[in-house]
């Protein structure tokens, strides 16, 4: 604050030495220039001085208001809490009120609904009573009936065994329904079962019929198939019979060639007669030496021509 104080009085001094006429420095002494100078001075003060307690009272005038106002705006403040808190609880109240209303409307409301049912229950019962009154007035001649039964009858003392006595018999007759209506079940399952049975072992066996069949026919297949095979080992036989003669009529014609080519089958140098193979080698052998030798007569006699020719 002193610095603004401060800055206010130079501004308004030098505002003050700028406004002050100043005479001409030829017309003045520097005596009277000093006087003037002291009075502008003075003048100054002066005015600095009033302005300063302007500014002072002003400035007091302006914190006694800013306090006013202070006080004021707390005041107001205050009030607006308090008119805050008012409003709030004024309305907390209808908010209060108008829950309890609707609460008191709804309960109303529901009290009238069971009015209602009430009054639609009682419709109701008055109506089976008028239906109960109707079927006591149909069914009195029943009971007229029961009691001419009871008194005709030494068996039952009052109409209440009679009753019993009937109601048991309805609940064996419902007894002996209900069993029959099982065995009845039980025997259509049991026919069920059986045909169904009937219809697997039927099918059964006409599929075991079919199998027999179908290994009948293999069977005669097989059987043809034997035959066949069997008049083939019959010729396999025969055509064995014809070649074993054959190879043993090839063995004798071989035996006895062997023997005109002078070799035995006994001894040192004997051969094994069923050793056909060896002795036609040893046949060919004999006919190549015999070949050989008769070559080379025919050679020889060639030779002796030709020398006696010459």
């Amino acid at each position: 604050m002193a610095v603004n104080l401060e800055e206010y009085f130079r501004t308004v001094f030098e505002e003050h030495l700028q406004t002050v006429p100043m005479p001409e420095e030829d017309l003045r002494t520097g005596t009277t220039r000093i006087l003037d100078k002291r009075r502008e001075i003075k003048y100054m003060d002066d005015v600095l001085r009033n302005q300063k307690e302007e500014f002072e009272a002003k400035k007091k005038s302006l914190e006694q208001r800013r306090d006013e106002l202070r006080k004021k705006e707390e005041k107001l403040k205050d009030s607006l809490l308090n008119f805050n808190k008012y409003l709030k609880d004024n309305d907390a109240k209808q908010a209060r009120g108008l829950k309890k209303a609707e609460a008191e409307k709804a309960l109303v409301r529901e009290r009238e609904k069971e009015v209602q049912q009430l009054q639609r229950h009682i419709a109701a019962l008055l109506t089976k009573k008028e239906k109960m009154q109707k079927r006591v007035s149909q069914n009195r001649i029943y009971w007229s009936f029961l009691d001419s039964v009871l008194k005709s009858s030494k068996k039952f003392e009052d109409i209440g065994k009679l009753i019993g006595r009937f109601e048991t018999l309805v609940c064996m007759r419902e007894q002996l329904l209900k069993r029959q209506s099982t065995v009845e079940s039980e025997r259509e399952r049991e026919a069920v079962q059986l045909r169904r049975y009937v219809s697997e072992r039927s099918s059964a066996l006409l599929h075991y019929n079919n199998t027999l069949s179908q290994l009948q026919t293999e069977l005669d297949t097989i059987l043809s198939q034997a035959l066949r095979w069997e008049s083939t080992w019959n010729h396999i036989q025969a055509t064995a019979a014809k070649e074993t003669l054959l190879l043993g009529q090839i063995k004798i014609v071989t035996l006895n060639l062997y023997h005109m080519t002078g070799r035995v089958t006994s001894g040192a140098e004997g051969f094994n007669v069923d050793d056909t193979l060896d002795q036609l080698d040893r046949i060919q052998l004999y006919i190549q030496k015999r070949a050989d030798i008769v070559r080379d007569l025919g050679s020889d006699k060639g030779s002796i021509k030709a020398s006696d020719h010459a």
